[in-house]
């Protein structure tokens, strides 16, 4: 198990933190070495598949994580550079005291995640969720989802029976009825639809609750390293071509992806397909109005003790290379 290694912080920490960001190397020496938290291995098989992998001269490490609070657990024990996330965990991290500044947000219209019902059970109205049984993952960022459906439904956390579970347990609890609803995203909701007669949630406001905003997330010391700092510039331009090329080959990614890493049908693929919008990459400016609302939804909850301001959650060190490289 990772040591915890707590990284508590003031406001004056947060700046003078902020501040370690060193001077850019020329370029990323041969010897460096990236470690970058996954999830799914979405981001190791999307440099994979566009050929982004081979354009980065130093070495990476994809090390697969089921979900933010994991993440975090690794993150303060120092064993990772950056990590890819939801949008939730930095701000969790931040209210916890660790510091973990964002350098890279992307984004799409239409949220990844998808609330889903276990078999037996239909859900027609986001107001009929009101006394059911709901996974509550805190941490991760299917926590702010779940709690802007109860917002629009006009329902609190009260009104409903939170099940506080692991990423990884989510597909067997709604299997099995464990919880009436869980946040999932693909191809776990197309798998249990097809597979055990699961369904998504039918009211067409669910498809449009929140933007699927996710992030990488630093360790303050990598940003405090000159040559770390030189291959996330880096890591984050091959990542943004990487998310380019699927946008416009989307089916060379389903298939690589979807049919052939996750194992899901050509016509679940497709399915998984059409219900995406595209990728969008964001700068720090750009990205901190909605990470604002997240933590106002989050804050106004009850799940946040303090309001903070999104700004201090951000570094503007990589914006220029994603503006050049979207």
């Amino acid at each position: 198990m990772y040591r915890r290694i707590f990284l508590r912080t003031s406001a004056a920490a947060l700046l003078f933190a902020f501040t370690l960001v060193a001077p850019v190397a020329d370029a990323a020496e041969p010897t460096t070495k990236l470690i970058v938290a996954d999830q799914s291995e979405l981001v190791r098989n999307l440099l994979e598949a566009s050929g982004e992998q081979e354009s980065l001269g130093f070495d990476v490490e994809y090390p697969n994580f089921a979900g933010g609070p994991a993440i975090l657990e690794a993150i303060r024990a120092g064993a990772l550079d950056i990590a890819y996330v939801g949008d939730t965990p930095p701000i969790q991290a931040r209210a916890s005291g660790t510091l973990l500044p964002i350098v890279g947000t992307f984004t799409r219209e239409v949220a990844q995640y998808r609330l889903t019902s276990r078999p037996g059970l239909k859900i027609e109205k986001l107001s009929e969720l009101k006394g059911k049984k709901l996974s509550y993952v805190e941490g991760s960022g299917r926590q702010v989802f779940l709690i802007e459906a109860l917002n629009r439904a006009g329902l609190k956390l009260e009104d409903v029976t939170l099940v506080n579970l692991r990423v990884a347990d989510l597909p067997d609890a709604l299997r099995s009825g464990a919880v009436d609803v869980a946040v999932l995203q693909e191809p776990f909701v197309t798998r249990l639809t097809k597979q055990a007669g699961a369904s998504p949630v039918l009211d067409p406001e669910e498809r449009w609750l929140l933007p699927s905003t996710s992030y990488f997330y630093a360790r303050p010391e990598a940003l405090a390293d000159p040559a770390k700092v030189e291959a996330i510039k880096q890591f984050l331009a091959a990542f943004v071509k990487a998310g380019k090329w699927s946008n416009e080959h989307d089916k060379d990614w389903a298939k690589f992806y979807y049919t052939d890493f996750q194992r899901v049908s050509p016509d679940d693929a497709a399915a998984i397909l059409a219900g995406q919008s595209p990728l969008v990459f964001q700068t720090s400016v750009e990205a901190i109005p909605h990470h604002q609302k997240l933590i106002d939804i989050l804050y106004q909850a009850g799940s946040l003790k303090e309001q903070f301001d999104a700004k201090g959650s951000f570094v503007d060190t990589f914006d220029a290379v994603i503006e050049q490289s979207r």
